[in-house]
């Protein structure tokens, strides 16, 4: 017997929310062309809800009185730059332009309406041992690793 089920991962995240789940699943459906797996309940009390990211499944329930604990969340995808225009045009907030850092990921980051904060990735390069040695000290790659790193990205709902 596998002690995974089938058509998921070891590690499968939670997304709380107070009465906002519906909201959410919509938002990730879109921005992502996620697969809906199912809910139990409707908004806004929604008990348990799962939905496929490409091959992982992210499961998300509300909790009227949970404090709020936005998840933080990478993903890799095959085109940042598209999934990052429509996660605006729903309401995200950009928190770091897509740039590309010295390992070949060019990255983004954006907070969604409920205040989670995605990671962006899409594989762009892929340097050898002596290319990433040379990426790492390139000016170009420092400015940017520096970027990323000095951004604010506490969300905000």
């Amino acid at each position: 017997m596998n002690i995974v089920p089938e058509g998921y991962h070891t590690v499968t995240p939670w997304l709380i929310s107070r009465g906002r789940t519906a909201e959410l699943i919509d938002f990730i459906t879109e921005v992502f062309d996620a697969t809906e797996l199912g809910r139990v309940g409707e908004a806004p009390e929604i008990g348990h809800a799962e939905v496929r990211i490409g091959d992982s499944v992210v499961m998300l329930f509300d909790q009227p009185n949970w404090q709020p604990t936005p998840a933080f969340l990478r993903l890799y995808i095959a085109d940042d730059a598209a999934t990052l225009k429509r996660a605006v045009e729903l309401g995200s907030r950009v928190v770091t332009e897509p740039t590309e850092l010295f390992w070949g990921d060019r990255v983004s980051r954006f907070a969604d309406p409920v205040g989670n904060l995605w990671w962006l990735h899409q594989r762009v390069a892929e340097p050898t041992g002596d290319e990433l040695a040379a990426r790492m000290a390139d000016p170009k790659f420092v400015e940017a690793m520096n970027y990323v790193q000095s951004a604010e990205f506490t969300p905000r709902t």
